[in-house]
This record gives structure tokens, C-alpha cells and sequence, in this order.
């Protein structure tokens, strides 16, 4: 924020200041400072839709918060959470809608089931992936929202598709066992619960410890892959869905008619960890969840903007942040208050970090 932790009120500080910083005084930033100091930090990161969690959940899993490729091509978005129901996706129940935003002007919502292809899609051959995410139903998990995916009993019930049983995890700690089994996907979205997220109002601070927890898994495997261990070729893209709604002096990118009306939003941090990241690297390109999918598709050979939706508009694929031909770097723990076994033993009921509904 620029020196706003500099900023000191004389006297009593005003409930809703304009700027506001967290509190480092104890610490609980440190891994992420660490991770930061130590691999890629994107100084120009900004989520690629102007709205919250749901559709920036659908931009990053899909690409797109559109319906439809249609209206992907028409510049129609959903652009809020959801209204009228407590869940997302295509197990809403009856009366759920989702706000869409129209080049043309028109107010409408529509039921928040939509068909087109992800970056699931796009993996062939023996390439896997999984979704790990708190509950079926949150505006987090982005695969709710397609239907072919999905594969809905009807409003109100449950995903019944074969893709959906076979890599949506609802349990986010999974993604450590599967670290440690040797299970882990060619392919991992990872969206933590409430408490270990940052969002305001869920988290109990234990987000940084989260995320380090998940990298030092991966920096330690030494056994998996015919004994090579993960660490050699796995990229971790650590990324927030939106900006929380602070004031930022860095105006985004607007992309042309007629994708221009939601596309891009304000900054978010981003993160890139590889055995291949030079520490201290500062990356100063404009990036936006598009920029994640066409590095997705570049890594696995995929045609960079197959999708035709942000990976096609991203400019670039984050190849900025790693250099094949350096010599892999030897993994140094991050430390966290939190370990691993804290999270693979939290018996504590998992909350969705997010939960707001539009509620017109």
C-alpha cells in the first residue's frame, strides 16, 4: 500500500479510515514475506474480472464467468455472488440467481448453471487434475457452476458427474496427503477453508501457515516420482481471487469492446514458487488470471488460448519466473506457526471462506 503502515492517526483512529494495513507485529505475515523474498512476486497482478469471489473463482477454473461461449464473445458475465439462495452453482436451490453485467445496459439474472469448457477440458492423455475445496456447494468451487461437470439431480440437490466424484476433493487437507501418497495431480486448484483463508470476518490468521504448509510439502518430496520428488517440476502459483475492496493507485489494464465492460479489475498479490525462480525476482508485466491458465496450457502443451476466453486475451503465460536452463534450486523450508500435521489433524468443521450472497 505504498507507506500506508505509516500512517498514524493522532488520537482516535475513524472506524471506516481509508487506509488500512495488517499488523505484522507478530509475525504472521512472515511466510508469505519469505515465499515472496525467496521465489517471484508479480508486482502487476490484477484479477481479470471488476467483482467478487463467484465469478472470480469461474475466470480462474474456466477462464471466463460467461454462461456460455457465446456470451463470453458478447461481453455477458456474471458478476456477483448469489442472490436469493445459499449455495452456487447447478445444486442451487429453486430461486438462486446470479447478476449478470451486458454490454447493452440490460439488468438480469439468470440461475447459476452454465456450460462451457474449462482448462479441466483441455488435458489429454494421462495428465489428471483436482479441485479441492471446502463444500459442494460454495461460490469458491468453481466446477459447481458447469454443468457438464456438475451434472446436477436438480436445483437444490447434488453433483452427481463422474469428472465431479473423480477430482472434486471436498476436503482441502487432502491435498497434503496426497503430497505425502505420491497422489498428487498433474493439475491442483487448492481453495482453503474459512479459517485458513485471508478473508475478512472467516480466518483465524492461519492462511500464511496454510500455504507454507503446501509448499514445504511439495519442497521436501523426495520419494515420488521414481524418486525425484515433486519439487523439480512443480510450479506453486499462490493468487487471491479479489482485491477485498481497498483503495489501490494502480489503475487496471481495460480491455477493448466488449470484454472491456468487466475485464480487468484491480490488483491482487501473486506469488510464483519454483525450483527455477531466481530469489528476490520482481516481475513488473501485467498479468491477470488469464496469464495463469496460458501458463497452464504452455507447461502442459497445450495451444496457448485454446479456451478462447482469458487465457486468449492474456498477453502473457508467466514464463518471466522461471528458467529451465538454471540448475534447480536446492528447497529451503518456509517456517510457519503452523505445520502440516496441524491441518491434516483440525477436527474442526471446514467453513467456506466466503459466504456473502447479493441480497437485492
Amino acid at each position: 500500500m505504498d507507506g500506508s503502515a505509516e500512517v498514524k492517526c493522532s488520537g482516535k483512529c475513524p472506524a471506516t479510515a481509508q487506509f488500512r494495513y495488517v499488523d505484522n507485529s507478530g509475525g504472521i505475515l512472515n511466510p508469505y514475506l519469505q515465499l515472496a523474498t525467496q521465489y517471484g512476486w508479480a508486482n502487476y497482478m490484477f484479477q481479470t474480472n471488476q467483482g467478487p469471489s463467484f465469478p472470480a473463482h469461474q475466470f480462474i477454473f474456466g477462464g471466463t464467468s460467461a454462461p456460455s461461449a457465446a456470451d463470453d464473445a458478447a461481453g455477458i458475465f456474471a458478476s456477483a455472488n448469489m442472490s436469493g439462495g445459499a449455495t452456487a452453482g447447478c445444486t442451487a436451490s429453486v430461486g438462486t440467481t446470479v447478476a449478470l453485467i451486458d454490454p447493452s445496459g440490460q439488468n438480469r439474472a439468470i440461475y447459476p448453471c452454465f456450460e462451457h469448457s474449462t482448462m479441466a477440458d483441455l488435458l489429454f492423455g494421462d495428465l489428471t487434475w483436482r479441485y479441492y475445496a471446502p463444500s459442494a456447494g460454495s461460490i469458491w468451487t468453481a466446477p459447481n457452476a458447469i454443468q457438464h461437470i456438475c451434472q446436477s439431480t436438480g436445483p437444490g440437490g447434488t453433483c452427481a458427474g463422474s469428472d465431479w466424484a473423480a477430482n472434486v476433493d471436498l476436503k482441502p487437507a487432502d491435498v497434503l496427503s496426497d503430497i505425502a501418497a505420491c497422489k498428487l495431480p498433474s493439475l491442483s486448484w487448492v481453495i482453503p477453508t474459512g479459517a485458513n483463508s485471508d478473508h475478512a470476518n472467516s480466518n483465524d490468521g492461519g492462511g500464511p501457515s496454510w500455504v507454507a504448509a503446501i509448499v514445504n510439502a511439495i519442497g521436501s518430496s523426495a520419494t515420488c516420482d521414481n524418486g525425484q520428488g515433486y519439487w523439480q517440476n512443480t510450479a506453486i502459483v499462490i493468487t487471491w481471487d479479489d482485491w477485498g475492496g481497498w483503495y489501490d493507485h494502480e489503475s487496471p489494464t481495460i480491455l477493448g469492446q466488449p470484454q472491456g465492460d468487466y475485464q480487468y479489475g484491480f490488483r491482487v498479490p501473486m506469488l510464483f514458487v519454483s525450483a527455477y525462480t531466481p530469489a528476490g525476482y520482481i516481475n513488473n508485466q501485467r498479468h491477470d488470471f488469464g496469464s495463469i491458465l496460458r501458463f497452464m496450457e504452455h507447461n502442459f502443451g497445450i495451444r496457448q488460448g485454446a479456451l478462447n476466453f482469458a487465457d486468449a486475451r492474456a498477453t502473457n503465460d508467466l514464463s518471466g519466473f522461471y528458467d529451465l536452463t538454471r540448475q534447480p534450486r536446492s528447497y529451503q523450508a518456509i517456517p510457519a506457526p503452523k505445520s502440516a500435521a496441524f491441518f491434516l489433524h483440525d477436527k474442526r468443521k471446514a467453513t467456506d471462506p466466503d459466504d456473502d450472497q447479493d441480497d437485492k
